[in-house]
């Protein structure tokens, strides 16, 4: 079996899964109790945290746990507008964004807000200049992610970071859940962002966790109200076994992250260079730096992009149509409508999405399988 379906979710790693039995087992308190078994749980839940600044050079007051990355958007984009809510209702985002975003500045548009969605080129980019120009004086957030989660484009974040450093008062907000592990922390994390969004799910950690980090000194609304749990800014008891899990996994990826980013690279350039020459092939990723080691999309012309995942499938090879949160809704990318990509050749578009246990002999047998598809689909058509 060959799972190139990284970006829609990773399997949990051994000693991620090994973390969070042992917590469920042993440390099941309530880390709010007073008694000694919600001591024990709650001094694992701030190691928890303080591993997690740690591995990012950030200061663990910053981090505040979550379900995961909708939930981190969600957060960070209606928290925003309800603290910013006097200081003006105008926000600024992409036109390439993952539907919690997209879909929580629609809700936000229905009780008055104005949205500014900045086009992308050819490449799935913003421009800078677009940025420049939609700031107005009543703007209170800038939402942009690193890494699309659909062709793998890097989004020009430290450039972006350059332009609101003019503008302090604006909140600053990331969309990392493809970004983390992938060669990029230093553009993600710069004194000028804000807000940061991660999932769990995406770097081998349990479903149903992930983290925000929020800049010392910027206040956000929180979503969830009640106990009062993670300093009152998101209540609700605490997952401890998928947050200790989580932790670990963010050691794991982090420790030989260069190594891992070149492993991936490498697969992903194995299948560009031998699928791209195929004549009725159009190509979305690049293998050039302005794209992700890990996400490579493109499109097999007159094919439905669920006929060639289920094609695959046959093989034992798991790959994606574009975004999973998407594909069995078999709707248009909403990254390639927004690059004016023709509707026939959306439709087909297919994600493969890498990790570091995935190897170039993998890469050769998916390359062997698309010869073969491609023969059948060209007979077909």
């Amino acid at each position: 079996m060959i799972y190139f379906d990284n970006s829609a979710t990773t399997k949990v790693a051994p000693e991620v899964l090994k973390t969070y039995q042992t917590v469920s087992e042993k440390i099941w308190g309530n880390p709010s109790s007073l008694h000694n078994m919600g001591e024990l749980a709650f001094n694992l839940l701030e190691q928890s945290r303080k591993q997690i600044a740690d591995l990012l050079n950030v200061k663990p007051h910053e981090i505040f746990f979550t379900s995961g990355g909708t939930e981190g958007d969600n957060w960070v984009v209606k928290g925003t507008a309800i603290e910013k809510r006097t200081f003006g209702k105008h926000i600024i985002t992409t036109a390439v964004e993952h539907p919690a975003i997209t879909n929580s500045m629609e809700q936000l548009k229905q009780l008055g807000y104005e949205i500014t969605y900045l086009p992308v080129d050819k490449e799935g980019r913003i421009s800078i200049q677009d940025l420049k120009d939609a700031i107005r004086p009543d703007t209170i957030l800038v939402s942009i992610m690193a890494v699309n989660n659909e062709i793998g484009t890097l989004q020009p974040i430290k450039e972006a970071a350059e332009v609101l450093k003019k503008y302090p008062k604006i909140h600053f907000h990331i969309d990392a859940v493809q970004g983390i592990g992938k060669g990029i922390q230093s553009q993600i994390f710069n004194d000028r962002v804000d807000f940061i969004t991660f999932s769990g799910h995406k770097f081998h950690a349990p479903r149903g966790i992930g983290f925000i980090y929020a800049r010392e000194g910027r206040r956000i609304a929180p979503l969830m109200t009640g106990g009062g749990q993670e300093k009152n800014q998101r209540s609700g008891t605490e997952n401890l076994p998928a947050i200790a899990g989580m932790a670990k996994a963010l050691r794991l990826l982090l420790q030989n992250e260069k190594q891992n980013v070149q492993q991936q690279q490498s697969v992903k350039e194995t299948i560009y260079d031998h699928v791209s020459k195929f004549e009725n092939v159009t190509m979305f990723s690049h293998r050039n730096e302005g794209f992700a080691p890990h996400i490579l999309c493109f499109a097999i012309k007159g094919v439905r992009g669920e006929t060639v995942v289920h094609a695959f499938e046959k093989y034992d090879i798991f790959i994606s149509t574009t975004s999973a949160c998407s594909s069995k809704k078999q709707v248009e990318s909403s990254t390639l409508a927004a690059m004016k990509t023709p509707e026939d050749i959306a439709t087909s578009a297919i994600r493969v999405s890498l990790d570091a246990e995935n190897t170039v002999a993998e890469a050769e047998k998916f390359n062997q399988v698309f010869d073969k598809l491609y023969a059948e689909f060209a007979k077909l058509n």
